[in-house]
């Protein structure tokens, strides 16, 4: 009998087609399962990829399209979150699809969430209705059983402890001797062994007494009374420490659960897990997994690991708080000024986006006030230009919609990229060359702008 999967259906992205990771063996054996859209396909440009694509995974892969109410949802979703702008039109199909398969697994959307920020999810599971044969239910019958158990233990006496005891009280000797009470039938044992171990104290008790009368010394009975305490106290400190051992240390039988706990360490337990996850989205897309997260749809890792809290970045305005998911933004869309600063943020199981920003952050606020020299015109032949000394004042960039900015924009397009291989390559370190070590361009007059008038 074949042991069932994990996952019913996994829903792939680009990113794991295109990279061959997870393997297609891999996502045979963990999922029934395997779709995606048809944009997809398209999408994939090299040779190489798309006749892998098409001998190893296309027999197993299956292509549906979304319906327009999903896309919509999806839509509306992302546009809430601040996603819409960096999300492709195939990656909202593939959201809006999973989606689309989650609520007919499932009977609905009650275990998903129609907005962003929504406190729990839209409902409680559907009732499964009850066969019209069976009158009684689980509960009531392990009730039922439960009395006539109790009930035949009551109506058959004394038990084996019970008697046992009588007849430890009916040996022990003179009344004068024993100075404890005989035990009664309310004060009983937890289990077997703990009624051997009372029952070999009094024995030894007994002894002690019956000893005491006939050879003499306290001392020598006191002392075996005292060993025999000793010993019991010391295998029930030996059996705590044992089970508080076990609890910290890595033992073959709980490998696995520490090296799931490794390898998803952000991961908060919410409830009670899924025997088996009906559908699963596999993307490496950083917005794709914020509007997953966050519509509360399963989200896989590449290892096939349930990912329940994602840390991303984003760019936040330090003047009017405005965010953008647009990483390649050197101007805040609100207001139009360079004040753009990378903020790390996470979205937690429950779909809570949170911004972690620095405790003591200052903005440096150097240049602002009378460094950057006043513009002024210059002549028609070029004898008189203004911009400080040396006109380094006249091309400063200081918005998004300069001419100067927009021709930088156009002439980094153009620019190809430089080809680490190429034999006439040389690094910056041996040319000398220092501009635009970090690939973007050049906003303001820089860190050293009080040392421009000089």
């Amino acid at each position: 009998m074949a042991t069932p999967k994990s996952i019913h259906t996994i829903v792939l992205d680009t990113g794991a087609i295109i990279r061959n990771h997870p393997t297609v063996s891999s996502l045979i054996a963990q999922a029934e399962e395997i779709i995606t859209v048809p944009a997809i396909i398209s999408e994939i440009r090299d040779a190489d990829t798309r006749s892998r694509v098409q001998t190893t995974l296309m027999p197993f892969l299956k292509l549906r399209s979304p319906n327009p109410n999903s896309i919509k949802f999806v839509t509306d979703f992302a546009r809430r979150t601040g996603d819409l702008a960096v999300l492709s039109k195939p990656d909202i199909q593939i959201i809006a699809l999973a989606y689309e398969l989650e609520c007919e697994r499932n009977g609905g959307d009650w275990r998903l969430r129609r907005v962003p920020g929504q406190k729990g999810v839209n409902g409680a599971p559907p009732k499964k209705e009850a066969e019209p044969g069976s009158t009684a239910t689980e509960a009531d019958t392990e009730h039922v059983v439960a009395e006539d158990e109790n009930q035949g233990a009551s109506a058959a006496g004394p038990g084996p402890t019970e008697a046992a005891a009588e007849s430890v009280a009916t040996e022990s000797g003179p009344p004068a001797v024993s100075s404890e009470a005989p035990a009664t039938t309310d004060a009983q044992p937890e289990n077997s062994q703990t009624a051997k171990e009372d029952l070999s104290v009094k024995e030894v008790q007994t002894t002690l007494s019956e000893t005491k009368l006939e050879d003499g010394p306290l001392s020598e009975a006191n002392e075996l009374l005292v060993s025999s305490e000793e010993v019991q106290e010391s295998q029930i400190e030996e059996k705590a420490d044992s089970d508080d051992d076990d609890e910290g240390w890595i033992t073959p039988s709980n490998l696995k659960k520490h090296q799931a706990k490794d390898a998803n360490g952000s991961i908060e337990k919410e409830g009670k897990e899924q025997a088996v996850m009906q559908v699963a989205t596999l993307t490496t897309d950083f917005a794709m997994q914020n509007v997953i997260l966050q519509v509360n749809l399963n989200l896989l890792s590449p290892s096939f690991q349930r990912v329940k809290h994602l840390k991303t970045f984003v760019l936040r305005c330090h003047a009017c708080f405005q965010t953008t998911k647009e990483m390649s933004k050197q101007f805040c869309p609100r207001c139009g000024k360079p004040t753009l600063t990378r903020v790390s943020c996470s979205t937690t199981a429950n779909g809570e986006f949170k911004l972690h920003l620095k405790k003591n952050m200052q903005w440096n606020t150097r240049g602002d006030r009378y460094s950057i020299p006043k513009a002024v015109h210059g002549s028609a032949n070029g004898r008189i230009s203004g911009g400080g000394k040396g006109g380094w004042g006249n091309s400063l960039m200081l918005t998004e919609d300069q001419k100067e900015y927009q021709r930088a924009m156009t002439n980094e397009k153009r620019t190809k990229e430089r080809d680490l291989m190429d034999e006439d390559y040389l690094p910056g370190i041996l040319t000398g060359d220092r501009g635009r070590a970090g690939g973007r361009i050049q906003v303001g007059a820089g860190r050293n702008v009080n040392s421009k008038k000089r």
